[in-house]
């Protein structure tokens, strides 16, 4: 190495390193971390009969979890985080045993893309999992963000928080 790329080397070095001090001293002066804002109410077993029925039908396909998704993912279907603060249990159970979900909330999605009949499972797979999804929420801080982004992905509209709350 000659002696100008060590000398731009070590800029580049310094420089890298005083940035990720100041994004540090930022995050520090931002305040207390409040935490992972989804959780979940549901025992383990009920959390283990939900992963497999959810791992069968492939919920990941289309939907996030734990503010997590599949890579290959394109379809804008809602997140599951705090989807129980949205649904009953009851509502969620009849909409996965409905032949056409649509008929109880219309999508927007290209046909192939809207939400499948469930209504081939068992009724102990489909009651697992409507308590499961029922006991997905999310922490009350972030509950106006988990509002903002269903509301987007139902209606393809922006959210405007008061005029869309009501």
């Amino acid at each position: 190495m000659r002696k100008g790329e060590k000398i731009i080397f070590g800029v580049m070095a310094v420089s890298v390193v005083v940035m990720i001090g100041v994004k540090i001293t930022k995050n520090e002066e931002a305040g207390e971390d409040p935490g992972i804002p989804f959780y979940s109410t549901a025992q383990p077993d009920l959390t283990a009969s939900a992963a497999k029925i959810m791992h069968l039908v492939n919920c990941k396909k289309c939907h996030s979890i734990w503010g997590t998704k599949d890579f290959t993912q394109s379809v804008p279907a809602p997140s599951l985080d705090g989807m129980g603060m949205f649904r009953t249990e009851e509502w969620l159970y009849k909409y996965f045993s409905a032949e056409n979900p649509q008929e109880i909330l219309p999508s927007r999605l290209k046909e192939e893309y809207r939400m499948p009949s469930l209504s081939n499972l068992t009724e102990k797979e489909r009651r697992d999992l409507a308590k499961y999804i029922f006991s997905l929420k999310v922490e009350d801080w972030y509950l106006d963000e988990t509002k903002k982004a269903r509301y987007e992905k139902l209606t393809g509209k922006k959210y405007i928080a008061n005029e869309t709350d009501s």
